[in-house]
């Protein structure tokens, strides 16, 4: 709405009429002290105002106007038939008014300057209330924030505690490994003792006397295997110092553990040249040791095993990544010929204890690849398998060329 103050009423019902012709919402004072009681009441979004008044002049409302911060944006146009000089027109810009218009109004002129100031103050408070939500939006931003920043770091503290609790219990659970490894293998070493001294001096050759005795000398022997995998299973928590680990020597030795393995099957093996990592040395080689080991027991009957290792460098920690030269990571297939097996089971075969396949006929723990598994994941590296029963399988690594260990 739209505010004229006049003290001649001829004048305010002209002008009234004028903005009315253009749809303007218009109220009316005749005195500066009535104008200042209505702006108290309502809001207004421009005043046009008579400089001339008797009692309060424009000027002085306009001060008073302009020392409100409910009022001091409202736009202000003075009009005046007496005071034209410069000096008056100076005086309406600084009391705060927005145009200085001298009588006898051009209508046209007036509705032109009364639009665009209109346009200017509406903008104006579109601004503001934008403004208004910024900063809303910012303190809440900032409360979050704080709100988030003690929340991670009362988390942190709980995860720095539960974390020192987890390595306490985690050096607890290995010293129990080691007694209880220690504890059980020594009954078993004289059980199998005493056993094999039976067999040799006592033992008459009868032959179901003979198959109970082999059957309690196998049985202690998966015993023994048995703690020795859960113990080098416990073994992988502990913290060890990466170094760089050629690849080339650790095939060699463990094909020459396997040599005799070897020649009774008339396996194959294939080795591509391989490279150095950043790893430990150990670990890498019970990896390549239960792989090879695996593909050996798990063989066609007469037909003789081909064991193909195979590495190229690759871009990305990605099974299917692209070749590159200059990649950071290896892809390493250890594949072979042997009965191979479901990928339905793909899952179960990295579990500990799980086994595929008839454990009377292929002797193991269960072990062995939940251990490969949990090795190259402490590498930073991931291995899954790819088969079919009776078609062979191939075991893919992806491992980081620099140390990572988790």
């Amino acid at each position: 709405m739209i505010l004229i103050v006049d003290d001649i009423r001829a004048n305010l019902v002209a002008l009234k009429k004028v903005l009315e012709l253009h749809n303007f919402d218009v109220d009316t004072a005749e005195s500066g002290d009535e104008a200042l009681k209505k702006i108290l009441k309502k809001d207004y979004c421009l005043i046009i105002m008579d400089v001339q008044m008797p009692g309060m002049d424009g000027f002085e409302v306009a001060e008073i106007l302009a020392g409100s911060n409910r009022t001091k944006d409202i736009p202000v146009i003075f009009l005046s038939a007496v005071n034209k000089q410069k000096k008056f027109i100076f005086k309406g810009y600084e009391t705060g008014g927005v145009d200085y218009i001298t009588k006898p109004v051009d209508s046209d002129l007036l509705i032109l300057k009364v639009k665009t100031f209109l346009k200017i103050y509406h903008q104006k408070n579109e601004l503001k209330s934008i403004q208004d939500l910024l900063s809303k939006e910012i303190e809440i931003r900032k409360e979050a924030q704080n709100n988030l920043e003690e929340k991670i770091a009362e988390r942190t503290k709980q995860l720095v505690m539960k974390n020192e609790e987890l390595e306490l219990r985690n050096h607890e659970l290995q010293q129990f490994s080691w007694v209880v490894s220690h504890d059980l293998k020594e009954p078993i070493r004289k059980v199998q003792m005493f056993i094999k001294i039976i067999n040799e001096r006592y033992l008459v050759k009868n032959e179901k006397s003979v198959d109970y005795v082999a059957r309690i000398i196998r049985s202690a022997e998966r015993m023994e295997a048995l703690i020795t995998d859960l113990l080098d299973y416990s073994r992988l928590s502990s913290t060890v110092i990466p170094e760089p680990t050629d690849l080339n020597d650790i095939l060699q030795e463990i094909v020459a553990d396997f040599d005799f393995l070897i020649d009774q099957k008339s396996a194959t093996i294939l080795i591509d040249p391989l490279p150095t990592l950043i790893a430990i040395p150990s670990q890498l080689r019970q990896v390549f040791q239960n792989l090879i080991g695996n593909s050996l027991k798990f063989s066609k009957k007469d037909v003789a095993p081909i064991i193909e290792i195979t590495c190229e460098r690759i871009e990305n920690k990605e099974f299917d990544s692209v070749p590159s030269a200059t990649g950071n990571f290896v892809r390493l297939i250890v594949k072979d010929n042997g009965i191979g097996f479901d990928e339905i089971h793909l899952d179960r075969i990295f579990m500990i204890f799980q086994s595929l396949h008839d454990r009377q006929t292929y002797q193991g723990t269960g072990i062995g690849l939940a251990i490969t598994k949990k090795i190259i994941e402490k590498h930073n590296g991931l291995i899954t398998a790819k088969s079919a029963e009776g078609e062979g399988a191939s075991f893919i690594i992806i491992l980081p060329i620099e140390s990572e260990l988790k």
